[in-house]
């Protein structure tokens, strides 16, 4: 498949951020929350444009990825800069053809040479595992209660990068949505019937 990876621009928005909602609908719950949090993210200071790309065929958006700083912070109230990436988005028919993997090869490499220390996740470990994600467990990081799962992932950008370092994970303010403001916003797009479906978490 031929896939050009470029940064996204402005213009790219609303295509952008329907393409989200198409990849994220009924997936997780009825309807989704993913678009609009891509809205928003791009108007935080979290927000790390650098590493905010689009994957092209044919003159068409088919995916994107999306990055923001976050921290961990340990035992002495000390905050260490980490990022996480999120939603990352591939139109449903395209799905499983090597894009999501592509947009992450390109951005974590970038993020390396950036400086940044570590990429946290929460996604499916059978998928992220490939990219070298582990149990964020395994480096004595929790999540902000404290807890741990094998859906917390971290991938350290380089060998020891986050040797000294545990913690709980803060991800910005930004990805606690309001369900007013979900409605509001969902309004923008065409209309689509939410379902409740087996993938979605209980």
């Amino acid at each position: 498949m031929n896939i050009i990876i470029r940064p996204e621009n402005e213009r790219d928005y609303d295509e952008v951020e329907n393409l989200t909602r198409e990849a994220f609908w009924d997936i997780y719950q009825p309807g989704c929350d993913e678009h609009l949090l891509v809205h928003k993210l791009r108007k935080v200071s979290a927000f790390i444009s650098e590493l905010d790309f689009v994957a092209m065929q044919d003159d068409r958006i088919v995916g994107n990825i999306i990055y923001s700083k976050s921290k961990i912070v340990d035992r002495e109230d000390i905050a260490h800069e980490v990022i996480t990436f999120g939603p990352i988005s591939v139109l449903p028919s395209l799905q499983n053809k090597g894009i999501g993997s592509a947009l992450i090869e390109h951005t974590k490499k970038l993020a390396k040479n950036m400086g940044y220390k570590a990429i946290v996740i929460f996604g499916n470990p059978a998928y992220y595992h490939r990219f070298g994600f582990k149990s964020a467990e395994n480096f004595g990081i929790t999540t902000t209660d404290g807890t741990n799962f094998e859906a917390f992932m971290v991938l350290e950008l380089y060998a020891g990068a986050l040797q000294g370092i545990t913690g709980k994970f803060y991800e910005d303010s930004v990805f606690h949505l309001d369900k007013e403001e979900l409605e509001v916003f969902e309004k923008k797009f065409p209309y689509k019937e939410k379902h409740v479906t087996d993938t979605q978490l209980k």
